[in-house]
């Protein structure tokens, strides 16, 4: 990848560090904003706060490697610091695809009731422990990752024009047997489980919509009230991972199998993903989403102006409906 590139890269990827960060640390202080004024804390809380953590921790350490990588040209420090932040880099990674795929778990078990009572009991199993499973997908992840250190080696392939510092490879068998389980274990295996998650909301939906249809014989639209914001919220995590998904696992494509050094797009993308993330939470949240609005809007009229991209606290009451002569 040529410099100039890297170098745009670097700055795009710094705007969108500092919309992640501003995202997720606001998703932090108002959880705990919540709790100090309701005394309510949920399994969804729990699992929201450890992802906007993750989404931070990795924004942060990306864009730290990404500067050094510009700053340190030609690789004067000791290449080994490089690999352990990108060790450390990915398994964050992995903490973040896991949580993602927990929270539409979560939320799928709240809208969805299973007839089957084995699976509704494993369930409530790993509901009852959120807080050690929130702390068990970081060490997961950790251990998924070191073995890279050993089974990779540096990127000998690099010119002076495309050279990143600390850069490993799986350039043996055992290396590609291995990246292949990593990309399972990291991306394909909570993709399933967020798709599964999406299959089930959806039925959910569907059904739901079709008997309240049923029930009012059609005379107007049937509405699900709070509960259609949070099916939104989930059905968009899944979108939103599936289009980073497919990305991903290209870009790995083009590293293993073309010997192509791209991993800075693999930053690039994944602080898309964690910016658009923290804005789906943010909506998925009502209280998050009014409060929000209310600062932005708030914002906006220091500067008349701009008063035209302000943005509606509330959406406008529909008409009443006519009545339906038979």
């Amino acid at each position: 990848m040529l410099g100039v590139v890297k170098f745009s890269l670097w700055v795009i990827t710094g705007l969108l560090a500092v919309l992640t960060v501003v995202f997720n640390v606001y998703i932090f202080l108002m959880s705990l904003w919540n709790y100090k004024q309701k005394k309510q804390w949920g399994p969804s809380d729990t699992i929201i706060m450890a992802l906007s953590v993750a989404d931070v921790v990795h924004q942060l350490a990306c864009y730290f490697w990404m500067t050094m990588d510009e700053v340190d040209s030609d690789c004067r420090v000791a290449q080994l610091i490089y690999a352990i932040l990108l060790q450390v880099i990915f398994s964050v990674k992995f903490t973040i695809m896991w949580d993602t795929s927990f929270l539409t778990f979560y939320y799928s078990t709240k809208l969805v009731n299973t007839p089957d009572h084995c699976y509704t009991h494993i369930q409530t199993a790993i509901l009852k422990h959120v807080t050690l499973a929130v702390f068990l997908i970081p060490l997961c992840g950790l251990c998924t990752c070191m073995p890279m250190v050993v089974i990779f080696h540096p990127d000998h392939n690099a010119t002076d024009a495309n050279k990143d510092c600390g850069v490993l490879v799986p350039d043996t068998k055992s290396g590609l047997v291995y990246d292949v389980f990593y990309l399972f274990l990291a991306d394909v295996l909570p993709g399933l489980l967020m798709m599964k998650c999406c299959i089930s909301i959806s039925v959910h939906l569907a059904v739901h919509l079709r008997h309240m249809k049923a029930s009012t014989n059609g005379a107007h639209l049937p509405k699900l009230g709070a509960q259609m914001r949070v099916i939104e919220m989930a059905l968009s995590l899944v979108a939103v991972f599936i289009v980073f998904l497919v990305v991903d696992l290209y870009v790995n494509y083009q590293i293993v199998v073309n010997h192509e050094n791209d991993i800075v797009l693999t930053f690039l993308f994944t602080s898309v993903y964690t910016t658009v993330n923290a804005v789906v939470l943010i909506y998925g949240k009502k209280s998050f989403w009014k409060a929000m609005l209310r600062e932005y809007n708030v914002f906006l009229d220091e500067y008349p102006c701009l008063s035209c991209l302000k943005v509606p606290e509330q959406k406008a009451k529909a008409s009443t409906p006519a009545e339906v002569k038979n």
